[in-house]
């Protein structure tokens, strides 16, 4: 896609982005970076991200980002196909990003006993120590089938449903709870009609 063809269309933005350090990491090198301007406030808070790119691109759709820590990433690409099915846009990018620059974070999680020791995750397993970190970005652009198939674009995926929720009252907040997980799976099948 020519971003330029995109200017002034019902294109929406949705990105994950489950915390950032980069704010509170400028905060403590103001000696060493200077005063605050309006630059670093609109260039270090997270809910500006989308906001630029809708800005940068020209794009008229909805624009936010979404915060659900570990999920963000894969809870924006279901608010975009939400949004897509809606008709709130036409097009769809989707997608999130996460840095991992404040070591500090890392050992927090490191004394919590949250990170896996080997670095290995092993979800729902009986074997399970802990979760590893990791992190990129990533971005897709999504459209409706239709859509799609009429412009003869290339059509590398299908998403037939997807679904979120959350676990409720479980053996801690951070916790996974497979039958929750287990739920979450079966309805996005069945609204996928799989």
């Amino acid at each position: 896609i020519v971003p330029a063809t995109l200017f002034d269309s019902s294109t929406g933005v949705f990105i994950g982005i489950g915390g950032s350090n980069y704010k509170s990491l400028m905060i403590e090198n103001r000696s060493r970076i200077g005063k605050t301007d309006l630059y670093e406030l609109s260039g270090t808070d997270v809910s500006v991200a989308a906001g630029r790119i809708s800005y940068v691109l020209g794009l008229m759709g909805p624009s936010f980002v979404i915060d659900t820590a570990c999920s963000s990433s894969l809870v924006s690409v279901h608010q975009a196909c939400q949004s897509l099915r809606q008709r709130e846009c036409d097009l769809a990018l989707a997608g999130g990003v996460g840095l991992l620059i404040d070591p500090d974070e890392m050992i927090g999680l490191s004394q919590g006993g949250m990170l896996a020791p080997d670095g290995s995750c092993k979800t729902f397993d009986a074997n399970a120590n802990g979760y590893v970190r990791g992190e990129g970005c990533g971005m897709i652009v999504l459209k409706r089938l239709s859509d799609a198939t009429a412009d003869g674009d290339n059509i590398l995926a299908i998403i037939r449903g997807s679904m979120v929720n959350h676990d409720g009252h479980s053996s801690g907040l951070t916790a996974p709870r497979g039958p929750a997980q287990v739920s979450v799976i079966k309805q996005a099948l069945d609204r996928a009609g799989i």
